[in-house]
């Protein structure tokens, strides 16, 4: 069982909050009635209860919420929605070490930014920075950075708790930093300037009620429940493999293990690909990066198949047990490839036989929400045969 990681008060702007007449208002007649659920109301998202004995791996959360929606919009090439839940905590990381942040008195929402890029539908990780500002007919209520985060139901996104001033009428920014990773292809000289969209916010304490909450009935057990259904806004799944270009190299990850052991992937799921092997039929995806052939992982979870950004990755590649190729894997973000990790690769091309080793350098520096916080932490090697 994996231990809870300590907690994490945060600091930041306070208002007067509503979370207490939230929680004792009572959810009596909606999906998520909390007394059905055995909870006690008041801590029910304040510190709900976790699934017993976490395996370090993905697993099915104790308790699933759902959410509402405050709008969405664009902002330049972005597309930006802001959604809303219950407070509830979530796990912040610094390399492999993790924070819980609780719940804090005067927390009143959950707020989340879902980043997409209009014209191909693409979410998009944002390492620059991301916050929220809300001010109301009286000025600024409270501004913090939003987290990039991981969810089960929300896939990737950007969230944080924010305290309020009351109900009423709130002006929320969103301002977004730029993608800072290398972009290629399409997206080669987009989403480098700021930009912000800005949401009409109506915080009802009745509205906020409404919002489901349900148990699974296989909490704990290693799976995932999927994400929600937002129409055009994407959750952040990585390209179905059978659809990303390139010579398919192999899988390595979550399938490598038994039911009851760890993998050196920590549950995360790695495809290899070549492409450019031949570039004589003048091929956009090849010719993009070089004559020579082009070596990309993506990384993505298992059952959700969520793209897992913000890593560390070195592959080598050996033949006839010796080295010839030994890279780190640089984080791009593609229209055809999507996020993934890439480096040009060795002369001599890939064969049959080959072994190509990815050796996770720096885990995914992304928070996440319960069902994902034990996951994705391990730094070893994977392997890979070539076929």
């Amino acid at each position: 069982m994996s231990p809870s990681p300590p907690s994490n008060p945060r600091s930041g702007a306070t208002r007067r909050a509503f979370l207490g007449s939230v929680a004792t208002g009572g959810l009596l007649g909606t999906a998520g009635c909390l007394q059905t659920l055995g909870f006690r109301r008041e801590s029910a998202w304040r510190d709900p209860p976790l699934a017993e004995d976490r395996p370090d791996a993905v697993y099915v959360p104790a308790m699933t919420e759902g959410m509402g929606m405050y709008g969405k919009t664009t902002a330049g090439r972005y597309g930006v929605a802001l959604t809303y839940s219950y407070p509830h905590r979530f796990w912040t990381l610094s390399g492999t070490d993790t924070s819980k942040t609780v719940v804090e008195a005067d927390d009143d929402v959950h707020l989340m930014v879902s980043l997409w890029d209009t014209e191909t539908g693409q979410a998009l990780p944002v390492d620059s920075g991301l916050d929220v500002e809300i001010r109301n007919d009286e000025g600024l209520v409270t501004q913090e950075v939003a987290y990039p985060m991981l969810s089960q139901q929300m896939g990737m996104h950007y969230g944080d708790n924010y305290a309020l001033d009351g109900e009423g009428a709130y002006e929320a920014h969103v301002r977004v930093g730029g993608v800072s990773v290398r972009r290629t292809g399409g997206f080669a000289g987009a989403f480098e300037s700021a930009a912000t969209a800005t949401f009409d916010v109506e915080f009802d304490a009745d509205e906020l009620r409404k919002v489901s909450i349900s148990r699974p009935e296989n909490a704990g057990e290693r799976g995932a429940v999927p994400p929600m259904e937002m129409g055009e806004i994407p959750v952040g799944r990585a390209p179905a493999v059978e659809s990303l270009p390139g010579r398919h190299l192999g899988r390595a990850g979550a399938e490598q293990r038994s039911a009851d052991s760890r993998t050196a992937s920590g549950d995360a799921v790695f495809d290899a690909f070549l492409v450019g092997e031949d570039t004589s039929d003048g091929d956009s995806t090849d010719q993009r990066f070089g004559a020579s052939p082009y070596l990309y992982v993506s990384v993505r979870t298992p059952h959700n198949e969520i793209t897992l950004p913000m890593m560390g990755l070195r592959a080598t590649l050996s033949r006839d047990g010796e080295p010839i190729f030994e890279e780190t894997l640089r984080s791009t973000l593609d229209p055809e490839l999507g996020y993934h990790y890439g480096a040009v690769a060795p002369a001599p091309h890939v064969r049959k036989g080959d072994q190509l080793r990815v050796k996770t350098t720096t885990t995914p520096q992304i928070a996440r929400h319960d069902g994902y916080e034990t996951a994705f932490f391990e730094t070893g090697d994977v392997s890979i045969d070539v076929s």
